[in-house]
C-alpha cells in the first residue's frame, strides 16, 4: 500500500500519488497491520479525492466491480486511542477516541470519546447525530409552513380592511407556539432504527428537501383558503357581523376575528403532528406516544388555547364570552382536516415525482439504481 501510494520525486523524497491512491481505495476493505502514518493517509487522501467527479471512472467501476462511489466529497471517520493516531484523528472529518484506553493527546484531538471503549456506540452517535439533523428539518417544516400563513393572513388583512384579523397578542401566541414550544416538542423526537437505513446526506444538498417544500406549501395553501374563506365569507356562512365593522363602529372585539384566530392556531396545532414526517409517511402518528414530551406540550398547548379564547377578553384581543359550541366544532374541523390534507399531498407528490415533474428523472429509474448502491466511505 505505501509503495503504491507514494512515489519519490526528484529530490529523493517521498512524495504522495493521488492519482493511484484513487485507483485503490475504491477496492479497499481492510488494511492489515496498518501504522499510525497509515491511517494518516487514508484520511488524507480520502479527504483529497475527487474520484465522485470523474464520470467515466465511476461508471467503470460500477459495471466491472458493482461499486458505487458516493457522488460528493468522501466523509472519513477514524478511530485511535494512541498518542500517533492525534493527526489522523485531526485530519479525519470525525475522529473517534476511546475514553478508557485513549490517551488525553487522542481525546484532545478527537471529535468523539467513546466513553465505554465499546465500537457499537458509534451506531448510536451516527442514530443520534441524523436524528438532531431530522428533528431541524421537522421543526423548519413547521415554522415555515406557519410564517406563510400568518404573513400572508396579516398583509391580505391590511391591505382589505386596513386592519390584520390577527391581532399583535395573538402573534405572539403563535409565534410561542412556533418558536419556543413546538422547537422542544419536535427536537424531543426519540431516534430510531429507520434513521440508519436512510442514504447519507450530501454536503451540497439544503436541509429543505422538494418533499418538505411541497409539504410546506400544501398545507399553507390549504390553510390559507381557510381564513381566506373566513375572512372574506365567514360573516354570510355563519351569519355573525364582519369582524373590521364591528370593531370600527363597536369597540369591541369581533367574533369573526376570534374564530379566525381560533381556527388557524388548531391548524398549526395539527399541522405539528404532520411535521414529524418528512418523507410522506402515511401514518403520522407513528412513535407519537414513544414521545411523552411532544404529547404533553401538544395538550398543555391546546388546554391554553381553550382557556385564553374563552377566558381571554380584551387581554388577548378575543371576543366576550369566547365561542359557541358550533364554531368551536368548525374550528376543530378546519384543524383536523390538516390529516387528511397531508394525504393528499403525499399522493399528488408521489405522482409528480414518478412523472419526473420535479425536474429529476423517474423513481422507477432511481429505484432500480438505488438499489445497486454501495455507498464507499
Amino acid at each position: 500500500f505505501r509503495r503504491k501510494v507514494y512515489k519519490i520525486d526528484d529530490d529523493g523524497e517521498k512524495e504522495f500519488d493521488q492519482t493511484a491512491f484513487d485507483k485503490i481505495w475504491p477496492h479497499l476493505r481492510v488494511l492489515a497491520r496498518s501504522s499510525p502514518d497509515d491511517k494518516l493517509t487514508l484520511a488524507h487522501g480520502l479527504n483529497q479525492s475527487t474520484l465522485y467527479t470523474d464520470k467515466h471512472a465511476c461508471q467503470k467501476l460500477k459495471a466491472e466491480d458493482q461499486i458505487a462511489v458516493f457522488p460528493d466529497r468522501q466523509v472519513v471517520a477514524m478511530t485511535g486511542d494512541g498518542t500517533n493516531d492525534a493527526p489522523a484523528l485531526k485530519r479525519a472529518d470525525i475522529g473517534f477516541a476511546m475514553g478508557i484506553a485513549g490517551t488525553q493527546i487522542a481525546k484532545d484531538a478527537a471529535d468523539i470519546i467513546l466513553l465505554d471503549d465499546n465500537f457499537a456506540s458509534i451506531v448510536t452517535a451516527a442514530k443520534w447525530g441524523r436524528n438532531v439533523y431530522a428533528s431541524i428539518q421537522k421543526f423548519l417544516q413547521f415554522q415555515l409552513t406557519v410564517n406563510i400563513s400568518a404573513v400572508v393572513t396579516a398583509l391580505v388583512g391590511s391591505f382589505a380592511f386596513a386592519k390584520s384579523p390577527l391581532a399583535a397578542i395573538q402573534m405572539l401566541w403563535v409565534n410561542l407556539i412556533m418558536d419556543s414550544l413546538a422547537s422542544l416538542a419536535l427536537a424531543s423526537e426519540p431516534p430510531t432504527d429507520e434513521l440508519l437505513r436512510r442514504n447519507p446526506v450530501n454536503r451540497s444538498k439544503s436541509i429543505v428537501t422538494v418533499r418538505m417544500w411541497a409539504n410546506m406549501l400544501g398545507q399553507a395553501a390549504y390553510q390559507l383558503t381557510i381564513i381566506m374563506f373566513l375572512l372574506f365569507g365567514g360573516p354570510r356562512v355563519f351569519g355573525f357581523p364582519p369582524g373590521d365593522q364591528v370593531e370600527r363602529e363597536e369597540g369591541i372585539n369581533s367574533e369573526h376575528y376570534t374564530f379566525i384566530f381560533n381556527s388557524f392556531v388548531w391548524m398549526q396545532l395539527f399541522n405539528e403532528v404532520n411535521a414529524r414526517s418528512l418523507n410522506g409517511e402515511i401514518n403520522v402518528f407513528s412513535g407519537m406516544l414513544l414521545n411523552p414530551l411532544f404529547c404533553g406540550i401538544l395538550l398543555i398547548t391546546a388546554i391554553l388555547q381553550v382557556i385564553m379564547v374563552e377566558f381571554g377578553g380584551k387581554a388577548l384581543h378575543v371576543a366576550d364570552g369566547g365561542l359557541n359550541g358550533e364554531l368551536w366544532g368548525w374550528s376543530l374541523l378546519f384543524g383536523v382536516g390538516s390529516l387528511p390534507i397531508q394525504q393528499i399531498i403525499n399522493i399528488l407528490f408521489g405522482q409528480c415525482k414518478d412523472a419526473g415533474v420535479d425536474g429529476r428523472v423517474p423513481s422507477r429509474i432511481k429505484s432500480s439504481r438505488r438499489l445497486s448502491m454501495r455507498t464507499v466511505r
